[in-house]
């Protein structure tokens, strides 16, 4: 083998190998590149996305609200229920209180 043919030898196998690789390359962009359609299918993914945090966060923000709301009725019927039992007892206790001495009355008008 001559000079000149170890040389264009030596040539044809590196440009093959530049060709290859420039072919891996194109390749793998090709097929893992991301399409215009793609881009904009996740652009409407993610504002959806968005869209639900908001409502998640405005509907735990209206729960919580609600949430104070019952809590300070229920904490007032409490109080409302309280009062109305210690009325009673003291009503109870009057009741007793008459008939003691409406049974005392009459004891006393039989003993007369």
């Amino acid at each position: 083998m001559s000079r000149i043919e170890l040389i264009i030898f030596i040539t044809i196998i590196l440009f093959t190998t530049f060709a290859l690789g420039w072919l891996t390359n194109w390749l793998i962009h090709r097929f893992s590149r991301v399409s215009p359609s793609d881009i904009a299918e996740l652009e409407t993914i993610s504002e959806k996305l968005f869209e639900a945090e908001e409502m998640r966060d405005q509907a735990v923000s209206y729960q919580k609200r609600r949430e104070a709301e019952l809590i300070q009725q229920i904490n007032g019927t409490k109080a409302e229920l309280a009062a109305a039992m210690d009325a009673l007892y003291n009503t109870r206790q009057e009741v007793e209180h008459l008939h003691a001495q409406l049974a005392k009355a009459k004891k006393d008008d039989q003993s007369q």
